[in-house]
């Protein structure tokens, strides 16, 4: 259903009590129409001159609103065809948040060997990660992703339950492409952005168990929390990861 034109007043009464510029006030409402999925992943969005008019704005600060949200990828832009709501089923970013490559340069994806889903309740830490409460329903995943026949990365990957309802492992092990690109096609749930901690652990039984390596090996742990729009964390999970001939990759801008 299209959310009604909002008039200039309205915009204005929707900012916070700080003084926000025009075309973040812009940006707000453009993002608040991805939450209520007026636009899906994949879809375009009206055009620039459509967004002026039903805001009441100008041409430009809409360009303005676009190129900051375009900037985030949460629109993408394709010259001659429009702007459309970016999406982690294009095959150049289903895997946009995996940094671990090939020390060699060669681009390796993974393939998933799924190993459980369990329904378990939110202990405090996790509930903080997630912004839930104590005892919230939390979909916890456990998975290997294999470089090249190697397994390489142990995931726990734990969801709002109340976000996926009804994932199950058949599922999972039926969907193609990354775990972010099923839930997103899904569920309408696109993965933003997301917070990375990283530092160096000692593999336990169970990732050594599933890594092929022995208790203690030095493995690379990586903590992501990742945001749905609105800055909302939907996924928390913790990769183990093995390190010899791959490296952790982080282009700086």
């Amino acid at each position: 259903m299209q959310t009604p034109s909002l008039p200039i007043s309205a915009i204005a009464e929707s900012a916070t009590a700080s003084f926000q510029p025009l075309y973040e006030q812009i940006k707000s409402l453009i993002t608040r129409s991805l939450v209520s999925q007026e636009w899906k992943p994949g879809e375009a969005i009206p055009s620039e001159m459509d967004l002026a008019k039903r805001y009441g704005v100008s041409q430009g600060t809409v360009r303005k609103a676009v190129d900051a949200l375009a900037n985030e990828y949460i629109l993408v832009r394709h010259q001659g065809k429009g702007t459309f709501v970016a999406t982690h089923t294009a095959p150049s970013q289903q895997y946009r948040f995996l940094r671990v490559r090939d020390d060699s340069g060669e681009v390796v994806h993974p393939t998933t060997s799924f190993i459980g889903l369990e329904k378990v309740k939110a202990d405090a830490g996790i509930a903080a990660k997630l912004g839930v409460r104590v005892g919230t329903t939390i979909a916890t995943v456990q998975r290997v992703l294999i470089f090249a026949e190697r397994p390489l990365i142990f995931d726990q990957i734990h969801l709002v339950n109340a976000e996926f309802g009804g994932l199950t492992m058949a599922a999972l092990e039926a969907s193609r492409g990354s775990i972010y690109s099923y839930l997103e096609t899904t569920y309408g749930t696109r993965m933003i952005r997301a917070e990375e901690k990283i530092k160096s652990v000692a593999a336990d039984k169970v990732a050594a168990k599933y890594l092929n390596v022995r208790v203690g090996a030095p493995l690379l742990s990586i903590d992501r929390v990742a945001y749905t729009y609105g800055d909302k964390p939907v996924e928390w999970r913790r990769g183990l990861c093995l390190t010899d001939g791959y490296s952790y990759f982080n282009e700086l801008a």
